[in-house]
């Protein structure tokens, strides 16, 4: 019998031939008539196939399976493997030819009624990088939908001015005053700084390098050690054997703690986590002269999409960049005058 259920299972399976090669799979459903038109579409696309030569037509589960054997070295892997099971419910027993722009659509008016649309475009994006890769890369499909995310809003670009972080400062106990100082001075992110180790700072040399492991974008973090983040380093030496900032002999293993709120209340700053000592650090280089390509390395931003964000705190560079070449311009007038006066007026 082509159709029949397991012992362990309510759905109903199947069993196929076709040129010798048989396949037995599950068919996603209870339901008998949908189990039988399933079985008679995979073995008329299963004799297609072989007869005709038509390309094989491959199923959701199929890539995603794949996708997630080629990227398990992923940061994000185990959140992706959660959206997917979200995604399975609606594309289980989908080939990847049926996945439609109405069939996305779909998908994103599902999701939106659950979360936001920031959260949405993380499953869009998810869906369209599996299928990209399917087109391109295993050759499995000829085309992909055209699948367009919401619009999001702008990131956050709260900083502190030099006299909000003197404030803060000031009213922070002493451990969280040395990482707060190293976290401006660094510009580095708040698990870099409470995780370092002091395996990874070269004193000598006067840098530290954060491994590709522990950064945010695979690749190592290299910061060149000021005298101030020498001193605020040096001062940790002795309280714990591998983590440089510790607190009663234990690492510190959160910022966001409640030393941290009363702080900044009695600062009076608000609207501000520890994340944007980050924006803080980055706003400050702009306003002293920083051009993006060099924050950009510091940052260890890949792109410098979210280096960009920082362009309009500093006009003052523009505007030389401006000055520039209205003086390239007078030169060419003046030597253009300069020309004409010596040539005669008339034959």
């Amino acid at each position: 019998m082509s159709l029949y259920k397991r012992k362990d299972s309510s759905v109903w399976w199947l069993k196929v031939t076709v040129n010798g090669q048989m396949i037995q799979r599950s068919t996603g459903t209870t339901d008998k008539a949908n189990a039988q038109e399933y079985h008679d579409k995979l073995k008329s696309d299963l004799w297609e196939q072989s007869r005709l030569g038509v390309k094989p037509r491959r199923y959701w589960w199929e890539a995603v399976g794949r996708w997630l054997q080629e990227t398990s070295d992923k940061r994000t892997h185990s959140g992706d493997i959660a959206k997917l099971r979200w995604l399975d419910t609606y594309l289980s027993n989908s080939t990847l030819n049926e996945i439609t722009l109405s069939k996305v659509d779909l998908i994103k008016s599902a999701k939106l009624a659950e979360a936001s649309k920031s959260t949405v475009n993380r499953y869009l994006a998810l869906l369209r990088s599996i299928l990209i890769k399917a087109r391109d890369d295993w050759e499995w499909i000829d085309k992909v939908p055209k699948i367009k995310l919401y619009a999001e809003p702008r990131g956050r670009e709260r900083a502190l001015t030099r006299e909000e972080a003197a404030r803060l400062l000031q009213e922070l106990p002493e451990h969280q005053r040395d990482t707060v100082t190293f976290a401006l001075m660094s510009g580095l992110r708040q698990a870099n700084v409470l995780g370092l180790e002091w395996s990874w700072i070269n004193f000598s040399m006067q840098y530290l390098c954060i491994p590709a492991e522990k950064s945010k974008n695979n690749s190592p973090i290299t910061v060149h050690l000021t005298a101030s983040m020498l001193a605020i380093l040096k001062k940790q030496i002795g309280k714990h054997p591998s983590r440089v900032f510790s607190y009663q002999g234990k690492p510190i293993a959160a910022a966001n703690t409640r030393a941290w709120k009363n702080a900044r209340i009695r600062a009076g700053i608000e609207n501000f986590r520890w994340h944007d000592l980050r924006h803080t650090w980055a706003t400050w280089h702009r306003q002293a002269g920083t051009p993006t390509h060099e924050l950009q390395r510091l940052g260890a931003w890949k792109t410098t999409a979210m280096v960009e964000r920082y362009a309009h705190i500093a006009p003052d560079a523009l505007k030389g960049a401006t000055g520039r070449l209205e003086n390239f311009m007078s030169g060419y007038d003046l030597a253009t005058v300069s020309q004409k006066e010596k040539s005669p007026t008339s034959l």
